[in-house]
């Protein structure tokens, strides 16, 4: 009896929390379709893409997502492929100081980003990179955390499968390219999309770094679109809006595996 009971208030539990959390995403989407100065509840609910002509028409917002999603998805790639290799050295690859290494990764997550900025800006302006969409994927692409992520899976892949590979002729390249990738799949998916996001959403670095209106990110246009309407409301939350629909796309589509892979890679040791 008391099992039931708890498995029902776990639940309305979540269901509330769900409904709290989706609350202003809600008035977000409403906003955006009430013609500005009107009232949400004024039409009873008729929708109206006034907002959304006038957004479109005013600001080149596919551009700016156009440039978060073309930074993002590289991003993502490079992430998944240097972090992956990296992850399978330590975990499978017996060098000198392949410990200290990997805590010495490990100690980046110790350094906040902000001060990492004026290095990385004197970095980047002495390789000439600086104002380029390559500023904006090298740093997010060395971020110690997808190496401790997937390092802690591979640790957890039984050791047979490479073992019958290496008898049959596989190098470290072949075993971490067939058997690794395709076993690590959850874990992956749950660092790509974690990736993903954070570059779609990284501002500070981008302000600093973009100067050129053709490189702007999404996260750099918004916000010199919303002052340009700083005494109204339906127009920048119907940009605000616009700009949610590829993570929300994303995260609908790999919600699954984010899911196993937390539950993979979370709640081992080192």
């Amino acid at each position: 009896m008391m099992d039931r009971i708890y498995y029902y208030f776990i639940r309305i539990v979540a269901v509330a929390l769900a409904i709290f959390f989706l609350i202003p995403v809600i008035w977000m989407l409403a906003l955006s379709f009430t013609p500005e100065g009107q009232s949400v509840f004024a039409n009873g609910f008729q929708l109206s893409f006034v907002n959304y002509q006038k957004v479109l028409s005013q600001a080149p917002i596919f551009g700016w997502m156009g440039n978060s999603l073309m930074v993002s998805v590289i991003t993502t790639v490079l992430v998944l492929i240097l972090s992956s290799m990296a992850a399978y050295a330590f975990s499978r690859i017996q060098f000198p100081g392949s410990k200290f290494m990997f805590l010495l990764f490990l100690s980046g997550l110790m350094i906040p980003a902000e001060a990492t900025l004026i290095p990385l800006y004197l970095f980047m302006r002495d390789w000439g990179l600086l104002g380029t969409r390559t500023s904006l994927i090298l740093p997010a692409v060395a971020g110690p955390m997808g190496i401790f992520i997937l390092k802690q899976f591979f640790d957890g892949l039984p050791k047979d499968l490479e073992e019958a590979a290496r008898i049959d002729g596989a190098g470290f390249f072949k075993v971490w390219y067939s058997i690794f990738l395709p076993l690590s799949r959850p874990a992956l998916a749950a660092l790509g999309i974690f990736s993903f996001i954070g570059a779609w959403n990284d501002y500070v670095w981008p302000l600093i770094s973009i100067s050129d209106k053709a490189y702007m990110t999404i996260t750099l246009g918004l916000p010199m679109f919303q002052s340009s309407y700083v005494q109204q409301y339906a127009l920048p939350m119907t940009a605000n809006a616009l700009a949610a629909v590829p993570v929300l796309i994303v995260f609908l589509i790999f919600q699954k595996q984010i899911i196993k892979g937390i539950a993979f890679t979370g709640g081992k040791e080192l």
